[in-house]
């Protein structure tokens, strides 16, 4: 299954940037713009949305589409174009979150090879996050028919693990403009792939789930900050020194 995502917006040019913005940290998704009127005036087109997602899924029965609205009549474009046509409807979901955070968790959760359920709970993880403040990633209630996304907590001990299967390093950030959005994204794709669920943050400071491209630019880490690099399992020493590895590359920047 390919998911690819729509971007409803009142304003042509936010669709458009937010669509641009989102591409550059999942090159491998489509992300199509459906924002402002034929005439290039602000609001919500039915045809254009339409358009949108018949373009998108006439790409081969395997593509499903994730679709975010930026405000209520947005929604309600939406809305209307799926309860008229069914067979759009069919393959479509329709998430409720923030437009540009739910846009870029969706991004990069459809790179990693999520299925549209998960793509769908990013999103919705992306709104309790937004939410919450930084340094919180609680996923909210399931909806839709989607799973519910994980926290962004620090990996607790399970059954047979011990003190001694927890592992921590010190990473450097060698970028320096720090962990923008690129390397955030890379970063988060790099550890939804570990068997370990990974924590970073600063010494002493909150952690981030280091699968949550949100959360890791949430902690706002710049050129030369030290990050602390935690798993726990059997897993836990190679899995961490990937993440560390990652971040002192720089992720291909100066």
């Amino acid at each position: 299954m390919t998911v690819a995502l729509v971007l409803v917006s009142h304003s042509e040019r936010l669709a458009e940037g937010l669509a641009e913005l989102a591409g550059q940290m999942a090159p491998d998704v489509r992300v199509v713009a459906a924002g402002g009127l034929e005439d290039g005036g602000v609001g919500t087109s039915y045809d254009r949305v339409e358009s949108a997602l018949r373009g998108v899924l006439d790409a081969g029965p395997d593509v499903r589409v994730v679709v975010l609205g930026d405000l209520g009549s947005a929604v309600l474009t939406v809305e209307s174009v799926l309860e008229i046509e069914e067979e759009l409807a069919a393959r479509t979901a329709l998430v409720a979150g923030p437009f540009v955070e739910g846009a870029v968790a969706a991004a990069v959760a459809a790179q990693g090879g999520r299925s549209a359920e998960d793509v769908a709970a990013a999103v919705r993880a992306a709104g309790a996050g937004f939410a919450e403040g930084a340094g919180s990633a609680a996923g909210a209630g399931p909806a839709e028919g989607c799973a519910s996304a994980g926290s962004g907590a620090e990996p607790a001990a399970g059954a047979g693990e011990s003190a001694t299967d927890v592992v921590e390093r010190t990473a450097v950030v060698r970028n320096r403009l720090g962990l923008h959005a690129r390397p955030a994204a890379e970063l988060a794709r790099l550890a939804a792939g570990l068997g370990t669920a990974v924590t970073i943050g600063p010494p002493g400071g909150p952690a981030a789930d280091a699968t949550s491209v949100l959360a890791i630019l949430q902690l706002g880490a710049t050129g030369g900050t030290s990050l602390v690099v935690r798993g726990a399992g059997p897993a836990a020493a190679a899995d961490v020194q990937q993440v560390v590895d990652a971040v002192e590359s720089g992720f291909g920047e100066d």
